[in-house]
């Protein structure tokens, strides 16, 4: 029962990890279009936009990270994973479309990252208490 503990504690660890990195993509997708619409209206949006997908591409790469962490160490599904490298190509095509200048791709292929995101959060809202090797509701028997 003690090996069973840190295995749950460190599945817990990653599931959390995961969840934050694709929070913080969905943040930075949202500050993205934020930044799109000041490109259209101020001086200081073009390098704005420009480095809000440097962050965002980067928030990408460590919600590929966080799915390898949360599926490798427990030998769970690999379908995070898959998730993840999807939206990697996505970012990936994302950022060649902004700076080959086609907004009639780029803008719809941000629009549906960001749903595609959104729904990511949504499906990794919280870790059952299945596993808990504590019994019901976490509580000491």
């Amino acid at each position: 029962m003690a090996t069973q503990i840190p295995t749950t504690v460190n599945g817990l660890r990653h599931s959390l990890f995961l969840r934050a990195a694709i929070a913080l993509q969905t943040l930075t997708i949202l500050l993205q279009a934020v930044s799109a619409g000041l490109l259209l209206t101020s001086a200081y949006g073009d390098t704005l936009h420009d480095v809000g997908a440097r962050v965002m591409y980067g928030a990408t790469m460590l919600y590929v990270l966080a799915a390898v962490l949360a599926w490798k160490p427990g030998g769970g599904s690999a379908g995070p994973v898959w998730h993840a490298s999807g939206f990697l190509a996505l970012a990936t095509a994302q950022v060649l479309l902004g700076i080959a200048h086609v907004p009639s791709l780029h803008v719809p292929l941000g629009v549906l990252m960001f749903g595609l995101s959104v729904l990511a959060l949504v499906s990794h809202r919280k870790p059952t208490h299945a596993s808990d090797p504590r019994g019901d509701h976490g509580a000491l028997t």
